[in-house]
């Protein structure tokens, strides 16, 4: 996943209350609507932005044009349990992960990142060796490796394309719709990024792993399927803890690993041309929200 912006309240909607005339609620100016919080995704030529109900989706054509969707997002009680711990982590995530073919149908154009051979192939590959890691038996240190193992398709569908480009160029027109300023001059890394759910997801799913291995004496697809849940959810809340207390220690290393990770290869500063698509996603999107 590129970006998938997650934290508490990253699906909500808060309303101000105002009178009649446009005026707030204590008789002062109108007062601002509060941002929605966005997550996306980069696309091989585009992006797809979400937000609490709606989803916008732009490419670039071959053409050159930019082709644009937006339409509702599935809900399954994202918004709903977004309170709720160890719920909201997968509840969202499945939300983010329906959109994804809807949008593709909606933009012919838009070209996702698995569609690429290398991609198809690299992943394959890192199931197969992950199994072949976890068959020698069970340790840290093997599960470790086989959780290391499996972000290797990511690694390959970012190298030789624009994939890294578009993702820079996701952080930047939402970092410029949070903040209220020109998208080209914010950074190309964001604190909410997904790449700060790598460190917290690989060390969780290896120690569910472990300790699944450990507990059951035979695990099965259910017991393992139950395990990668608990450890998505983990890792979840850590990084809802991070995004609460970046100053915490928790917030320090969550934040430094998945800065690290952006500035050293996930993303890449997009071109004028890149941005552009990237803010008719934007548009889109918020359209879409307004009804």
């Amino acid at each position: 996943m590129a970006a998938g912006e997650q934290g508490e309240g990253a699906e909500s909607i808060e309303r101000i209350a105002a009178s009649p005339n446009g005026a707030s609620a204590n008789g002062g100016p109108p007062a601002e609507p509060e941002k929605l919080r966005l997550g996306g995704m980069a696309l091989r030529n585009g992006l797809l932005i979400h937000g609490p109900t709606a989803w916008g989706a732009a490419a670039r054509a071959a053409d050159g044009s930019i082709d644009v969707a937006s339409g509702p997002k599935p809900d399954f009680g994202g918004n709903r349990f977004g309170k709720v711990p160890m719920m909201r982590g997968p509840l969202r995530l499945a939300e983010a992960f329906a959109v994804i073919p809807i949008a593709r149908l909606a933009v012919p154009s838009a070209r996702l990142p698995f569609e690429d051979g290398k991609v198809i192939a690299a992943g394959i590959a890192s199931t197969l060796a992950g199994n072949l890691v976890r068959r020698g038996g069970t340790s840290p240190v093997r599960e470790g490796v086989a959780a290391t193992i499996g972000f290797v398709p990511a690694l390959v569908s970012l190298s030789g394309s624009d994939l890294a480009a578009y993702h820079a160029a996701e952080h930047k027109s939402i970092g410029g719709y949070e903040q209220g300023v020109d998208p080209a001059g914010v950074p190309k890394e964001h604190r909410r990024c997904g790449s700060n759910l790598i460190a917290p997801l690989a060390l969780f799913s290896a120690a569910c792993q472990l300790a699944v291995d450990r507990l059951v004496e035979r695990p099965g697809r259910l017991a393992r399927a139950a395990s990668a849940l608990a450890g998505l959810s983990l890792a979840v809340e850590v990084f809802v803890a991070a995004d609460r207390h970046p100053d915490s220690a928790i917030g320090r290393a969550v934040h430094g690993a998945g800065h690290l990770i952006q500035s050293s290869f996930a993303t890449r500063e997009p071109t004028p041309e890149q941005l552009e698509v990237a803010v008719a996603a934007l548009d889109a999107v918020l359209a879409a929200e307004r009804g």
